[in-house]
């Protein structure tokens, strides 16, 4: 895979397969994931991530360690951008919190085949075009600070109704849609009035279902908002990843070292999302640290098509983790009064 080893691929494959199939055997009781258990899980995460670290380290050498944890990093702190919006997806959709860790894990899986494509997609096209793809990128990337730059201050995703989103609006042409949940299910059997002929598997307290007693018509499969909603933060995550591969493509051009970082900060990050949604009022100036870590990224990778400069890994390594820092401890300081 991407030109490395059979051995590394299957340690990384059983890692993520287990630790995935461990996390969804332990949410299936549609309970709310409770601030402990996601403390756990990201804990578990972030341990596996340095340990896989610490065999790329041991196997291929510091350096390229090194390059693993700064896309680590960097993937993990543009994430939490992305995990605000998914906050507003799930109020958008009315989902209860008893199954938002349903659609999370259901997400990690298009997630998984979606970077593999994209890294594969940024990879190719730096070997296709060479200096000029990864000028392409550092560009971008550039771009994609500025315009975060600009708007600071100004999101307010959690006043955007994601229901009407145009994705939403793609799928109800091709799928009917029945417009209440329907326990965790992402799809209900109805009648032609739209009433459901049978009972949800499993539903939360309060989530009864009232079903047609005499069926009209033939029986129609139709979508759940659970199901709206995964799609939405799907598309949402697509999105997301044209500006995060490209920043860890300008770290590393490996596009193995990308993709293992790109996947372990994804799957800690769905557990960090419910300590973040707590958190995320405290963390007012992590954004600034992502905008700087971008900026530098972007002029890091100018630099390196030039000629002018090459950056070692380990100075990438600590920029990134500086500004993070900086972020995080200035968050914590008291607001200045107007």
């Amino acid at each position: 895979m991407f030109g490395h080893s059979l051995v590394e691929v299957g340690v990384f494959s059983v890692l993520v397969i287990a630790c995935m199939w461990l996390d969804l055997r332990s949410h299936n009781d549609d309970k709310p994931v409770t601030a402990r258990n996601a403390a756990i899980w990201t804990t578990i995460w972030i341990t596996l991530a340095f340990a896989f670290a610490g065999y790329i380290g041991w196997n291929e050498g510091p350096a390229q360690m090194q390059l693993f944890i700064a896309g680590y990093l960097l993937e993990e702190s543009l994430s939490v951008d992305n995990l605000f919006v998914m906050m507003a997806i799930f109020t958008s959709f009315g989902i209860k919190d008893a199954y938002q860790h349903r659609v999370l894990f259901y997400g990690i899986l298009g997630a998984v085949i979606m970077r593999l494509l994209f890294v594969a997609a940024g990879s190719s096209l730096i070997k296709l075009f060479g200096p000029y793809a990864l000028a392409g990128f550092g560009v971008f990337v550039l771009w994609t600070a500025w315009k975060m730059f600009q708007a600071l201050g100004k999101k307010h995703d959690e006043d955007i109704d994601y229901s009407q989103h145009w994705a939403v609006r793609w799928t109800q042409k091709f799928i009917p849609v029945y417009t209440h949940l329907h326990g965790h299910d992402f799809f209900v059997r109805t009648d032609e009035n739209g009433t459901p002929v049978e009972a949800p598997k499993k539903h939360v307290e309060g989530g009864a279902v009232k079903l047609a007693e005499k069926p009209v018509g033939k029986v129609i499969w139709r979508a759940t908002p659970l199901f709206l909603c995964l799609v939405v933060i799907e598309i949402s995550d697509i999105m997301f990843a044209f500006d995060s591969v490209p920043a860890v493509l300008a770290i590393t051009p490996d596009p193995f070292i990308v993709y293992t970082s790109n996947i372990f900060a994804i799957l800690g990050l769905r557990s960090m999302f419910f300590l973040l949604a707590a958190a995320k009022r405290y963390l007012r100036h992590l954004e600034k640290s992502v905008i700087a870590i971008l900026a530098f990224i972007g002029i890091k990778m100018l630099l390196d098509v030039t000629g002018v400069i090459h950056l070692p890994a380990m100075i990438s390594l600590s920029v990134v983790v500086g500004f993070l820092t900086l972020g995080i401890l200035a968050s914590f300081l008291p607001e200045k009064k107007a």
